[in-house]
């Protein structure tokens, strides 16, 4: 179901200025000078509501993240978030992420989430997955030594795909579940989908996946 346009969104939108990056690409070859310090940098691909990159950020106050979301009806609430829990380590850049493609940046980031992103159950649309080989070469790029993807999806076909696609492209896996919330895996944040697909009783799948030339 298509989200209805938010009241306002434009106005709430520029309420909350501070926290957005109008042209990424102005750090092309340097992405943590967005922000003013060198703490270390995450990514999240596709942060909806805003959930987990404001409850993340939270538990991690000396690292700074930047999200990215396309869709400005759930972006504006995403930024509220932020804004009302005071934090000072998140930008938003709205739009697709990938715009990265085009980054040359010399400083890396440690994680990119990728939280319950859209499967593409068709076949014919498998490059637009997030963890299709072509976007895995962007992230490559974009992580340092020892860096890692941190995926979750409810979609058992979309996490079999990216589990072959890791395998494939000579990823090292690791923290491989296929019932996240029966598992003894600590320090989940759950997103809105996270919460709403458990709540269904759906299983939610999760791994962590690095490139092995990246890796200690």
């Amino acid at each position: 179901m298509r989200m209805r346009r938010k009241k306002h969104r434009e106005e709430r939108l520029d309420a909350c200025s501070q926290y957005f990056i109008d042209d990424i690409l102005a750090y092309r070859t340097d992405i943590k000078a967005a922000f003013d310090n060198d703490a270390p940098l995450r990514l999240e691909i596709g942060c909806g509501k805003g959930k987990f990159i404001t409850e993340t950020a939270a538990n991690n106050p000396d690292v700074n993240f930047i999200a990215f979301e396309k869709n400005l009806d759930v972006l504006v609430l995403a930024a509220e978030k932020v804004k009302n829990a005071g934090l000072a380590n998140v930008k938003f850049v709205a739009g697709d992420a990938g715009v990265l493609a085009e980054m040359d940046t010399s400083s890396k980031c440690e994680i990119i989430y990728i939280n319950f992103c859209d499967p593409w159950p068709k076949n014919g649309y498998r490059k637009r997955r997030l963890t299709h080989a072509n976007y895995l070469a962007l992230w490559e790029k974009l992580l340092m030594k020892g860096g890692a993807i941190h995926f979750k999806t409810d979609n058992r076909g979309l996490f079999e795909f990216s589990l072959n696609s890791f395998s494939d492209y000579g990823m090292r896996l690791r923290n491989i579940t296929l019932d996240l919330h029966a598992s003894d895996f600590e320090g989940n944040v759950m997103t809105e989908y996270e919460t709403l697909f458990s709540q269904k009783g759906n299983p939610i799948y999760r791994c962590e996946a690095m490139f092995d030339k990246n890796c200690c």
